[in-house]
């Protein structure tokens, strides 16, 4: 009998130790697995971090083109300012030439309707002078007065002949 129950007890106890292993086992095929599962989850990161990095340098390459583009527009838009000031510049110095011009333009045909009523009063004087032999003669000598057509008024011509 008692080795009867000692046997039981060795019995029992491997069956404990028995639920032990399997449990310890168990325990170790889970944490093998969720090593398993941790090793494939660095596998799919390094492979999304490898995808990850060749998209950064295609977008650095696409950034480094778009600087240049950028750059070079602006060079362009500086020489289109430089452009446009010069232009500026000449359109003041020919539109002050052009004024200048204006100016004298009038001065002269002030000077001209001066020296076309002189010439009117001088006629006149001669005529009332001379008596009819000088005013037939003053008429004969006096050829041509008219303006001539154009886009701007030109000055008064007069053509005397002697």
């Amino acid at each position: 009998e008692m080795e009867v129950e000692e046997l039981q007890r060795l019995l029992a106890s491997m069956e404990k130790e028995h639920r032990n292993l399997l449990a310890r086992m168990e325990a170790g095929e889970a944490e093998l697995e969720r090593l398993r599962k941790v090793e494939g989850d660095k596998v799919a990161q390094q492979d999304r971090s490898a995808q990850l990095e060749k998209e950064v340098a295609a977008l650095r390459e696409k950034i480094h083109h778009l600087d240049d583009m950028l750059k070079s527009q602006q060079r362009k838009v500086r020489q289109m300012i430089e452009q446009l000031q010069n232009s500026k510049t000449v359109i003041q110095a020919k539109d002050a030439a052009i004024q200048e011009l204006k100016e004298r333009v009038s001065y002269l045909e002030a000077e001209n309707l001066e020296m076309h009523d002189r010439i009117e009063h001088l006629i006149e004087q001669q005529v009332s002078r001379g008596g009819p032999s000088a005013r037939a003669r003053s008429k004969s000598e006096y050829v041509s007065s008219k303006r001539l057509p154009g886009p701007k008024p030109l000055p008064l011509i007069r053509v005397v002949e002697t």
